[in-house]
């Protein structure tokens, strides 16, 4: 699956990208060379950390799903003991 971005996040990216050569290393990046390095970034190390969220997902709700019968199941045949205060009548 390939991992893309919208233009605003894309761009979102690039800046923050730019930010960190900024700050941390002694060269700038311009517009052009971060947009290449985002798209390695995406292309090579994305679905690492998409199949990773996929896992994580799935593992919640697994985790739901052996939950739900506890959160949801509903007593069977309950009139009579909600009733218990009430004569019964014939059979």
């Amino acid at each position: 699956m390939k991992i893309e971005l919208d233009a605003f996040k894309r761009g979102e990216a690039i800046a923050s990208l730019q930010r960190y050569f900024d700050e941390n290393l002694p060269e700038p990046i311009g517009d052009l060379p971060a947009g290449l390095l985002l798209n390695f970034i995406l292309e090579e190390i994305g679905p690492a950390i998409y199949n990773r969220g996929v896992r994580d997902a799935r593992e919640r709700l697994q985790m739901r799903m052996e939950d739900m019968e506890a959160e949801l199941f509903a007593e069977e045949f309950q009139y009579w003991s909600i009733k218990s205060g009430v004569k019964r009548g014939r059979r």
